[in-house]
């Protein structure tokens, strides 16, 4: 052996035993954080029907993503593809065994209906709420809305759905009113900032989202009730807004990482796009978190809902607990509903299709779940509707005019679930008069939007297309001069051709109402007021 060579030897084995030195210095650092830690980092469990490749790209996730600071974090160890697929597969099939194996009524139906996406930890959360449900005790969660509008729409339902079958298995929701965040604006799947509300706008907002739980969900009269199953609607407004910054930085600061926070999706899609991202809204992820801690602080909160698009937060919310009072937290996300066709829920070419009935009438809202596409009815039947899984299966099957019977059934049940199934007669009334000849017309718009015109006005004329923009035929003047001009547009059965016609008192014919159509399906009435 020449001395080169010797050297060399002795130059690897003296870096091989240094670093076997730091791995044994750095495992024993590591079993001494295990040992304080009150208790361990979330398990994640993914959606089922992923592909392979999702569950190894989640396993990556988990590994980078389980500390909320690097302080005790290792470094994570070199792989081979080998391994990495073996992790994968058996991350896969222990994802299968803890949804097969869930006993809790409420895990069940999120996961036979299709809400169940991810979870954290869901074994002991089924061991949790399993555990509370033979004790006739409640287990309370949570779900977030923010105050950017003053009425939800058809995309928030799948949360409010969530809510409801928590609550019908005996746990208590908590509604969490974004009264403070909606000053910050949520930067989730946003290319751009959002426009920032005044805090009168924000009260308004309030006021208007929070009517629609009502109808969902039973309400007590004392939200520091333990053990009770009835809902309580709360405002972060109430704790975010007495924050002092400093102490808030010194306090909670330190459990969270720029570097973990640059690896939010929402963040790497903001900066991808070069888009302007301000610090106001990268500090949303972190008063996310906080609602969590607060949450359970004052209502026991153990379990927070949500969307898909809201994990990261999520997670951080049930590391922070866990960190700071040592609370046992889970997180559990549903999938972001899209149409067959890619659409996003909730939005059509019309507009918005709100929850309020004052933003939309019932008609409207039924006809938009009877236009349902047929690849989506089943699904559909499943999320938003109470019916049981065994009446929506016999459905799958159904083609041609009966897949129409229950495109029917769909609008039926998710409208009586908002309105009251009391509506459902005047909509098929006005359905009956207007596309099957059937009723007087006369006796059949109750279920319309409608709106009113003085005599003054109507001596006067008001233009077709203002009204049309009230009704919500059409978003806009432009929109409406292009349904003229397209001729989608009539006076009851009679064609309206000239885009700057107006309706007069001449125009009601002596009735009391005009039924204004714009093409086939919606329609809205004008009512003169004496």
């Amino acid at each position: 052996m020449n001395l080169k060579m010797a050297a060399y030897i002795t130059a690897t084995m003296a870096t091989t035993a240094s670093a076997f030195s730091r791995s044994t210095v750095l495992t024993a650092a590591r079993r001494r954080t295990i040992a304080t830690t009150t208790h361990a980092a979330p398990r994640i469990v993914g959606r089922r029907s992923a592909p392979s490749s999702f569950f190894s790209a989640r396993t990556k996730f988990e590994r980078s993503h389980r500390l909320l600071s690097t302080a005790e974090a290792q470094a994570p160890a070199e792989t081979s593809s080998a391994d990495e697929e073996t992790s994968s597969s058996s991350s896969e099939d222990d994802d299968a065994l803890a949804r097969a194996s869930l006993k809790s009524p409420f895990l069940q139906t999120m996961r036979d209906r299709g809400f169940l996406f991810q979870c954290t930890n869901l074994s002991d959360l089924d061991d949790l709420l399993t555990s509370a449900e033979s004790k006739s005790e409640s287990v309370s969660a949570y779900l977030g809305f923010d105050a950017t509008a003053d009425s939800l729409h058809v995309g928030s339902l799948l949360q409010i759905m969530i809510l409801r079958h928590l609550q019908r298995s005996g746990h208590r929701p908590i509604v969490l009113i974004g009264g403070a965040t909606s000053k910050v604006g949520d930067p989730t799947g946003k290319d751009e900032s959002r426009v920032l509300l005044t805090d009168d706008i924000i009260k308004k907002n309030t006021d208007g989202i929070s009517k629609v739980f009502q109808k969902f969900l039973t309400f007590g009269n004392d939200a520091d009730a333990d053990g009770t199953a009835d809902a309580v609607m709360v405002n972060n407004d109430d704790w975010l807004s007495s924050l002092k910054y400093l102490e808030f930085l010194r306090d909670y600061g330190t459990h969270f990482t720029i570097n973990r926070m640059m690896s939010f999706e929402s963040v790497k899609q903001r900066l991808e796009r070069e888009a302007p991202f301000s610090f106001l809204e990268f500090n949303y992820m972190i008063l996310q978190a906080y609602d969590f801690l607060e949450l359970n602080r004052r209502y026991d909160a153990r379990l927070q809902l949500g969307g898909s698009d809201q994990w990261g937060n999520m997670i951080s919310g049930v590391e922070l607990g866990r960190r700071v009072d040592g609370a046992r937290l889970f997180a559990l996300t549903a999938p972001l509903i899209t149409t067959s066709d890619g659409k996003k829920m909730g939005k059509t070419a019309g507009g918005a299709m709100w929850l309020n009935k004052d933003r939309l009438s019932e008609y409207d809202y039924w006809q938009f779940w009877r236009n349902t596409s047929d690849e989506d009815v089943v699904r559909f039947l499943k999320l938003f509707t109470e019916l049981p899984l065994g009446d929506i299966e016999e459905m799958e099957g159904w083609t041609g005019a009966d897949i129409n019977k229950a495109k029917v059934v769909l609008a039926d049940e998710a409208t009586a679930l908002l309105h009251g199934r009391e509506c459902l007669g005047a909509i098929h009334d006005t359905i009956d008069s207007m596309f099957k000849g059937g009723k007087s017309a006369a006796a059949s718009t109750e279920g319309l939007n409608r709106i009113f015109v003085t005599a003054d006005e109507a001596a006067e004329g008001v233009k077709f297309i203002d009204l049309f923009v009230k009704l919500g035929l059409a978003n806009s003047k432009k929109e409406a001069r292009r349904l003229i001009q397209g001729g989608g547009a009539k006076l009851g059965e009679e064609k309206i051709s000239d885009e700057n016609a107006v309706l007069d008192a001449g125009g009601f014919g002596g009735n009391e109402e005009v039924t204004l159509r714009a093409g086939k399906k919606r329609a809205g009435v004008v009512e003169l007021k004496q």
